[in-house]
């Protein structure tokens, strides 16, 4: 994929899954994988790692957009990704839960402002990556799900940020039900800030990144600290450790995998029977 960097930033290694570019201390980082609804799989949890790492430690780039191209912004997990999770063992599924929750954390922690342009669809783990960013604008024909009971899963990894986007009540919600919300759903529950029509998208993003570019580098990076300080419970590595644990165990119980094979077979699970 594309990477166009100014010269006063190490360039990023080769990546196949993301395009990245800056522009006047503005970083764009691009999921690029429409064909998949940009899900989730190793390689992009991976280069999403990555780069939110170097971008995050560069003096070139004061904020970050993370947007996405195609019809969906995020569908969650990558199909062929969870066929192979189905077979995992739970050793397995905690190393593989873990490396989904450090990036969350890494994004969640970045020293830069990081603002997540929505132009279509976010559903189950997207919805983690969106919860994750400082700031989310979607277009008001957005549709966001947490599918993840409809499996046999639960939200684990992404929940401590997106209970922190949308709040506890709202999260016994949607969380329970895995029903579909809307962008303005979204909005008046907190998860994003603003509706755009699509063609106002890019226009609303570079405002706000404007204002962000122009403030202080340095306040922004102490007001981040603060704002992660003043909100609550520290995301650190022992309730990493435990929502890892949490959908490696649900990952491996009966229903877990029979939601999964249910899933990608496309047959109604057992429970429904």
């Amino acid at each position: 994929m594309t990477t166009s960097l100014p010269s006063q930033l190490v360039p990023l290694a080769e990546l196949d899954t993301l395009n990245v570019s800056v522009e006047d201390y503005i970083a764009t980082v691009t999921l690029a994988r429409p064909d998949k609804r940009n899900a989730f799989n190793d390689d992009v949890i991976e280069e999403l790692n990555q780069a939110f790492t170097h971008l995050g430690n560069s003096d070139a780039v004061r904020v970050i957009v993370l947007a996405a191209e195609g019809k969906a912004f995020c569908a969650g997990a990558d199909l062929n990704w969870m066929r192979a999770m189905a077979d995992y063992s739970r050793d397995e599924n905690l190393a593989d839960a873990d490396k989904l929750a450090q990036m969350l954390k890494v994004i969640y922690t970045c020293p830069k402002p990081t603002v997540a342009a929505i132009q279509g669809d976010v559903y189950a783990g997207g919805i983690g990556l969106v919860s994750a960013c400082d700031m989310a604008i979607a277009v008001d024909s957005a549709n966001f799900c947490l599918s993840e009971v409809r499996l046999g899963l639960v939200p684990a990894t992404i929940s401590p940020y997106v209970i922190r986007a949308m709040g506890a009540r709202a999260a016994h919600r949607y969380f329970l039900t895995a029903e579909v919300f809307d962008a303005p759903e979204a909005k008046r529950i907190g998860l994003i800030h603003e509706t755009v029509a699509t063609d106002k998208l890019d226009e609303t993003v570079a405002a706000i990144t404007k204002k962000l570019r122009n403030n202080s580098p340095n306040a922004v990076k102490e007001c981040k600290n603060l704002l992660h300080y003043v909100a609550g419970e520290t995301i650190d590595e022992a309730l990493i450790a435990q929502t890892v644990a949490g959908i490696a165990d649900i990952r491996a119980s009966a229903e877990g995998k029979e939601g999964v094979q249910s899933f990608l077979q496309k047959r109604k699970p057992n429970w429904l029977n």
